[in-house]
């Protein structure tokens, strides 16, 4: 793709393992463990045992053990996931690890409660707002969706107009798809343009490529028929809406085939804006400046961050369907305010999520001060430098790299700075947490309230890109300092390994677990992230964050070719959901950062292991969940395993082939069939289905 500022888009890689805050994610909350209860005593031997019987009961009921572990392990570890897994509130697939966002909503429950604790904090007004929201949302009669509610469609009607509900009052000739598309942004509502804020100063928003569709992505294939699920699903949510405004059934198909027609047609347009790739355009697209203005108010224009050539020939496809995207478009901003519930017993656990996705800022303070203890954040601390520990060990061993290359990226790991909770940068938390105050509660409507709501947002998320004019130019991004997200993550630009208070939660860490299950889940997280300091993308950036080549030629060429067995590897992986390969391409990354996390985290048990049993004396140190008869490694692999465990349909299959992360059940097989340690763990012979080969694929 070819960008107004290329050396600045080229510079922004912000390696995630795993982000979720997400309102399609689903839990099983253990928050009644020891570890969970928000009090900062030990806990009991008793409170203990029970706990581990209790999450070993939950580990064992997603196992399929009439799978043999050898023949495919994401079925013996998960394969009874989509079955045992508790029924609740989900717009979007379950996985195991996006579990945690009910674990944390529950936490919000507790905290939208704590006056005294907004009072010691000096957040009291901003609490006093978010329970008003948060009451006012429980009250609200949230299902079914009520569409046709005047602030909805007025709001609709101020942005850019809704033509079929309007008649012959909307005016074509008033519209423009990018002036509605660039509305319909500051409400986090997916149009035309779709935006990322950049992770590095000054913040600029990146416009990534539409994704068209609602409950599933469109492509040609999948809307090929009007039989398929995504044909199906689109046209039942927008004819669900349209029905709404009393259309009659001929003027609704109508619609609906108008806005199939447009993304027919769109489609059309090749999306040749990979950020690794030239593809010029016969000119700019001029009205990206609107977008800047009223998303931005005309800041972060000068970089303009636009695919020209992908913006102007969709220009093209958009003025000969006008009122097919317009219609399009407005459905698109319902589709944000829809809370997308199955039952009214659903709302709760909306309300609360929506809270915690809305205000996290707040709730973070909170959070941060009652539940994130020391004795964890050095527990973790420990862990994090085990692991460089094992890196370590592996750059030094790895005969593929050149001496001059070895050394500098054992100097780039001595360099590497740990945040573990998060990053302190508290004047500006509390300036973007005293935005809160601004939200207005309309105690007539909710359907008001939740449209400033969701634009309130948007407002605190560009905080530190409206502001950034009054930020230095080391400033970190503003996620990283937010403790209560579910992330960890290597930050390229300061050689820092993140691993943020949120994630710190089952399935990926509890303090009362065996050390071969810590090591398994979290120990593989932060392995993951570290190994990204020593890819490809990393070696532009040494020990300072700074740009700078630091591999050799030769080292380089050693690199790739070992990279290519993994892109050869997990190519050969069928999704049968979408009869689609993986690409082992544009995942070829994070797999290579999968299967040396995986390695580096076992290396990191083992000594840590041998550590304490010296330190303590002691034969052995007890690594046994009740209940669950297996040894300590294979629990240890177990662990990794069940981070992955999830339950999609087709329509997330399309969405995730997308993603650079390899759909999960892949992960664990990819990552698993390479692994040596795994086979000798359950005794695994070449021909079956883990080892299918004796040769394997190996970097770090």
């Amino acid at each position: 793709m070819f960008f107004n500022l290329p050396t600045l888009r080229s510079a922004m890689f912000w390696v995630f393992f795993i982000f979720v805050i997400l309102m399609g994610c689903e839990a099983r909350s253990l928050v009644d463990g020891p570890d969970n209860s928000g009090s900062k005593d030990k806990p009991s031997n008793n409170s203990t045992a029970d706990y581990l019987r209790l999450y070993a009961n939950q580990m064992k009921s997603y196992m399929n053990l009439s799978v043999a572990p050898c023949e495919d392990f994401y079925e013996y570890a998960c394969g009874n996931y989509r079955v045992a897994k508790p029924d609740r509130y989900s717009s979007k697939g379950r996985s195991n690890y996006g579990d945690v966002i009910y674990i944390l909503s529950e936490v919000v429950e507790e905290l939208v409660g704590r006056t005294d604790l907004a009072e010691a904090l000096n957040v009291s007004s901003e609490l006093k707002v978010a329970q008003q929201f948060y009451n006012a949302c429980l009250e609200a009669e949230l299902y079914p969706f009520n569409a046709a509610d005047p602030a909805h469609l007025s709001l609709i009607r101020s942005i850019g107009g809704f033509p079929a509900v309007d008649g012959a009052a909307w005016n074509a000739s008033n519209f423009s798809w990018v002036n509605m598309s660039s509305h319909l942004t500051n409400y986090g509502a997916n149009g035309l343009i779709r935006e990322e804020i950049l992770p590095v100063y000054p913040f600029p928003p990146n416009i990534k490529l539409p994704e068209l569709g609602f409950d599933h992505i469109v492509q040609e294939a999948n809307i090929a028929s009007n039989s398929s699920r995504a044909y199906r699903l689109n046209e039942e949510r927008m004819r669900g809406y349209l029905r709404s405004f009393n259309l009659t059934d001929d003027k609704i198909t109508e619609v609906i085939d108008g806005v199939f027609a447009f993304w027919r047609d769109a489609l059309k347009v090749p999306g040749e804006c990979d950020i690794y790739s030239y593809y010029p355009a016969e000119s700019e697209f001029n009205q990206s400046t609107n977008y800047y203005d009223i998303s931005w108010n005309g800041l972060h224009a000068d970089e303009n961050l636009f695919c020209d050539f992908y913006y102007v020939e969709l220009d093209k496809v958009c003025n000969r369907h006008p009122e097919a995207v317009a219609n399009y478009l407005a459905m698109q901003m319902l589709y944000k305010l829809d809370p997308k519930l199955k039952a009214p017993k659903e709302q709760k656990d909306y309300c609360s999520i929506t809270l915690l996705t809305s205000m996290s800022v707040l709730f973070n303070k909170l959070y941060m001060e009652y539940h994130f203890t020391e004795e964890k954040r050095l527990e973790v601390f420990e862990i994090v430098q085990e692991l460089r520990k094992s890196i370590r060990k592996s750059l030094e061993n790895a005969e593929w790299l050149d001496t001059a290359t070895r050394d500098e990226a054992l100097l780039k790991e001595s360099a590497i700075e740990p945040h573990i909770g998060s990053f302190k940068d508290n004047a500006r938390l509390d300036s973007i947490i005293r935005e809160i105050n601004s939200l207005k509660i309309d105690n007539d409507s909710f359907a008001s309230t939740n449209i400033n709501l969701k634009r309130l947002t948007i407002d605190l998320e560009r905080f530190s890109s409206r502001h950034f004019e009054e930020l230095g130019n080391d400033t970190k991004p503003q996620m990283m300092l937010q403790g209560m997200k579910v992330m960890a993550a290597y930050y390229i630009l300061d050689n820092s390994i993140n691993v943020m208070a949120g994630i710190l939660e089952p399935p990926m860490f509890h303090r009362s677990w065996p050390l071969a299950l810590k090591f398994g889940t979290l120990g593989f997280t932060v392995g993951h992230e570290l190994t990204h300091g020593f890819d490809t993308t990393s070696a532009f950036y040494d020990g300072n964050g700074k740009r700078r080549s630091w591999w050799s030629e030769k080292s380089r060429q050693r690199f790739e070719e070992r990279a290519e067995c993994y892109m050869d590897q997990y190519s050969k992986y069928l999704i049968p959901e979408i009869n689609r390969h993986i690409n082992g391409k544009t995942t070829m990354d994070e797999n290579i950062a999968d299967n040396g996390g995986l390695g580096q985290a076992l290396a990191a048990y083992r000594s840590h292991k041998e550590q304490m049993l010296q330190d303590s004396g002691e034969e052995q140190i007890s690594e046994q969940m009740p209940g669950l008869d297996i040894t300590p490694e294979q629990l240890f692999f177990l662990g990794f395993a069940q981070i992955f465990c999830s339950d999609n349909k087709e329509e997330h299959y399309w969405k995730d082939l997308t993603d650079e992360h390899t759909v999960d059940k892949y992960r664990i097989l990819g990552t698993l069939s390479n692994n040596e340690d795994f086979f000798q763990a359950y005794n695994c012979s070449v021909g079956s289905g883990m080892r299918t080969e004796a040769k394997t694929c190996r970097l770090w």
